[in-house]
């Protein structure tokens, strides 16, 4: 079984007395393209400045690529692409001339050079501004610059902070492919704000709240979560929830509204299934009206709000 391509142990980071990093601990597989996620001061942009050396831990292990970010930090940078919120770029150069630099700096063989920082130019979609002052350009393309400055060296790694921060909902789109054809080549650890954008890409995803890990499961169990089914029903409160309450299959069912004598219910299943059919069987059955039948299955929005709002 290979090693990690981020691994950490009991992590911690301290400022005087507060700790923005508390005892945190996770994987990342290689080729896993994994969304970290977390409120402003939850901990995750001071833990990817661990990942990435750009500061030390107050305790604990990290490693990435197989190397340890306190003792190899050279080796990490090596094998890593970093693409911090504010991207820090020289604007009094052009886009072709900034990217050669940095391939030089990052040693890219010189033979394939020019081939490597035209694949970049076409993968952020920059190539059209190539010629241009990178501080001519909006916070968009800067961001894309700086996406393309953190593949030339085809790192093992990549790690991005708000890689979407300042595009507009064209260059989201695109910036959200690139990013989805890095899986499995490369292991990509990404925050951001807009979930949905983590919904589209991400296989995995880790939430920290307080400094610590709250959340860490799979995109596809979060879709996989027995569903609850919303219906409208010309119904008594106490009846339908007697009612719904014992069907096959059904938890819980509880009355979360009335108007007009009509009752809203949500109606919690214990499996996968879909129990609208059984649902409406039983409204028809008491000869009820109903006008409106809605299966809703948990969204990482859903997730994000109940760890948001977890008191410990």
């Amino acid at each position: 079984m290979s090693a990690p391509a981020i691994l950490v142990r009991d992590l911690t980071k301290s400022y005087g007395p507060v700790q923005a990093v508390n005892h945190i601990s996770f994987e990342v597989a290689a080729g896993e393209l994994v969304g970290f996620l977390g409120n402003n001061g939850a901990g995750k942009t001071t833990t990817m400045r661990i990942l990435t050396t750009y500061m030390p831990a107050t305790s604990g292990y990290a490693a990435v690529a197989g190397y340890d970010v306190m003792y190899q930090s050279m080796e990490v940078r090596q094998h890593l692409g970093y693409l911090p919120e504010s991207v820090p770029l020289y604007p009094e150069m052009r886009v072709d001339e900034y990217l050669a630099c940095r391939a030089k700096l990052k040693q890219v063989d010189r033979t394939r050079r020019t081939a490597v920082i035209d694949s970049c130019l076409e993968k952020c979609r920059i190539r059209e501004v190539r010629r241009q002052l990178i501080g001519s350009l909006s916070k968009g393309y800067r961001q894309r610059v700086g996406l393309a400055d953190a593949m030339l060296s085809d790192p093992a790694v990549l790690i991005m902070d708000e890689p979407l921060s300042g595009l507009d909902p064209v260059q989201q789109e695109e910036t959200l492919a690139t990013i989805r054809g890095l899986g499995g080549q490369h292991t990509v650890l990404f925050s951001s704000h807009h979930l949905p954008d983590v919904e589209k890409v991400c296989d995995r995803v880790l939430i920290i709240h307080r400094g610590r890990i709250r959340f860490d499961d799979t995109m596809s169990s979060i879709a996989a979560r027995a569903p609850t089914v919303v219906a409208e029903v010309k119904a008594d409160a106490d009846t339908g929830t007697d009612v719904f309450g014992k069907l096959t299959g059904v938890t819980d069912a509880r009355a979360v509204g009335s108007r007009d004598g009509w009752t809203e219910f949500e109606i919690h299943a214990d499996t996968h299934a879909d129990p609208r059919e059984a649902v409406a069987a039983a409204v028809a059955g008491k000869g009820w009206g109903l006008r409106r039948l809605e299966l809703r299955r948990e969204k990482l929005a859903d997730t994000y709000m109940r760890v948001s709002f977890e008191r410990n």
